[in-house]
């Protein structure tokens, strides 16, 4: 972590804290951690495709074939997060003095696409069957397929989004919303499987219909939260609650500014605060660690910019200042 104090004279004191690097290598091992969630979904999704596939062409169950190609698309999307999660492990270079953590954000933006083509394909789908006149039945037994289907994807789901919590991972939760969808899928073809015995036919283009919706809802959800934080955008309230944090710090008589973006799965945050003008550039510092140390416990933000300067009488004239 990077502690900058400007203070009068525009003199600055830089030190790189151990502390700080200790937390990033951790993050970089948490992101390791990160990679068996992608693992687990992929291996999910060929074993699962394969069997829906073949299922689906045997017991004549276009449900079931459906979801089996939508399963063959989300071994790309698990791939992007994977890649993704892969590139941000890079350490800090020339190019990139932040890291490459950002890569995650992206791998999550490209699942959103994946996650909304696949649910406009479901749309469209069901709604040119609620307008077929003939409909086989499929067999039963291509239920019992998908609803096994279902329980495995909730379980890979349960397991990244915890993962993706513990380790605060934007693109694993992106990879986890997409298990959950997959499994709603799942249950929409049981469901109008099950329907279609009962001479219901038309429920599962219903059912396909109402999944659709969802999909597409949850593609929007990460779409947007990707691209707000790819354009540095933040959270009003959360910047409000660092600002309370920061003020709250013994020393600081005023916040001339605060600003924070998010960099893949972490708070960058620059900040100007307002001391006593008798005071000394250590003791300024010395607020500055302060500021540090409660925005690193109570919020877990790693990297925070904070600029010193004097508190003026509002005329930004100094000249009152006596010379130490």
């Amino acid at each position: 972590m990077m502690v900058t104090v400007s203070y009068w004279g525009q003199q600055e004191f830089t030190q790189a804290k151990s502390g700080g690097r200790a937390s990033e290598l951790n993050q970089y091992e948490e992101i390791k951690q990160g990679e068996r969630g992608a693992w687990v979904s992929i291996a999910a999704y060929l074993v699962l495709s394969a069997l829906k596939l073949w299922i689906g062409y045997w017991f004549v169950s276009g449900a079931l074939v459906a979801d089996g190609f939508n399963n063959l698309t989300d071994i790309v999307a698990s791939a992007a997060v994977l890649i993704g999660l892969r590139i941000s492990q890079k350490p800090p270079d020339k190019d990139h003095p932040y890291g490459h953590f950002r890569a995650e954000t992206i791998a999550s933006l490209i699942a959103s696409f994946i996650m909304a083509s696949v649910g406009l394909q479901v749309l469209i789908t069901a709604g040119q069957s609620l307008f077929e006149g003939h409909r086989e039945t499929p067999n039963i037994i291509a239920a019992w397929v998908a609803l096994f289907s279902a329980l495995c994807m909730l379980a890979v789901y349960w397991y990244n989004s915890r993962l993706a919590k513990r380790i605060n991972n934007m693109a694993l939760m992106a990879a986890a919303k997409d298990n959950l969808s997959d499994a709603l899928v799942s249950i929409g073809a049981a469901v109008g499987i099950v329907a279609s015995q009962f001479g219901m036919p038309w429920l599962d283009p219903v059912a396909a219909f109402a999944v659709g919706l969802i999909i597409c809802k949850t593609a929007w959800d990460i779409f947007y939260s990707s691209t707000h934080a790819l354009t540095d955008g933040f959270d009003e309230k959360e910047l409000h609650s660092l600002r309370s944090t920061i003020a709250r710090t013994k020393g600081v008589q005023s916040i001339k500014d605060i600003k924070a973006r998010i960099h893949g799965s972490n708070v960058l945050v620059d900040v100007i605060v307002q001391v006593d003008p008798e005071l000394t550039l250590i003791e300024s510092h010395q607020i500055c660690d302060e500021i540090e140390r409660r925005m690193g416990r109570k919020h877990n933000i790693l990297s925070v910019h904070v600029h010193v300067e004097p508190m003026d009488d509002g005329s930004g004239n100094y000249d009152h200042i006596p010379s130490k």
